[in-house]
C-alpha cells in the first residue's frame, strides 16, 4: 500500500542518501583505480612539460643535465601514447572490481520509499549490498 506524503518524503530522503553514498563510493573507487593505473603517464608527461624550454623550463638539475628539449618532447609524446591503453586497463579493472563487489546492485529503487511492505534488497539477502549470501549467477555484464 502507498505511504503517506510525509512518510514517503522521509523514506525518499533515506533512499536518496543511500544511493548517493553508493554513488560516491563508486566514484572514489574509480578515482583511486584510475590514479594508480595512470600514474606512469602522469609522471612522464609532468617531467616532459616541466623540462621543456617552451613550457616551464625548470632549473632543476635533471632538466639541465639529462633532459633537453628533444627528450622532453619525446617524454610528452610517450606519455600521451601510453595513455590510451592504460585508460582501457583502468576501466577494465574498475568494471571487474565493481562486478565482483556487486556495487551496482547496491542502488535501491524509488519504490522502496513509495510503498509500504517492500523489503530492502540488502535485508532480504543477508547483508548490505547482498555481500553475505550467494548472488544470482545469471547476471552477466559485458565490458
Amino acid at each position: 500500500e502507498p505511504r503517506s506524503a510525509w512518510c514517503c518524503l522521509a523514506w525518499t530522503l533515506v533512499v536518496v542518501t543511500m544511493n548517493s553514498l553508493v554513488f560516491f563510493i563508486n566514484l572514489l573507487l574509480m578515482f583511486v583505480i584510475f590514479t594508480v593505473v595512470l600514474l606512469p603517464t602522469i609522471v612522464v608527461v609532468y617531467f616532459g612539460f616541466q623540462c621543456h624550454s617552451r613550457v616551464l623550463h625548470s632549473a632543476a638539475r635533471y632538466c639541465r643535465s639529462i633532459l633537453d628539449d628533444n627528450s622532453s618532447s619525446a617524454l610528452i609524446i610517450l606519455g600521451f601514447v601510453i595513455m590510451s591503453p592504460l585508460i582501457v586497463v583502468a576501466m577494465a579493472i574498475y568494471c571487474s572490481l565493481a562486478r565482483h563487489l556487486h556495487l551496482f546492485m547496491c542502488f535501491q529503487p524509488y519504490s522502496r520509499a513509495v510503498y509500504k511492505g517492500v523489503k530492502w534488497r540488502w535485508y532480504e539477502e543477508g547483508g548490505l549490498c547482498s555481500c553475505v549470501k550467494g548472488w544470482n549467477t545469471q547476471v552477466k555484464a559485458w565490458v
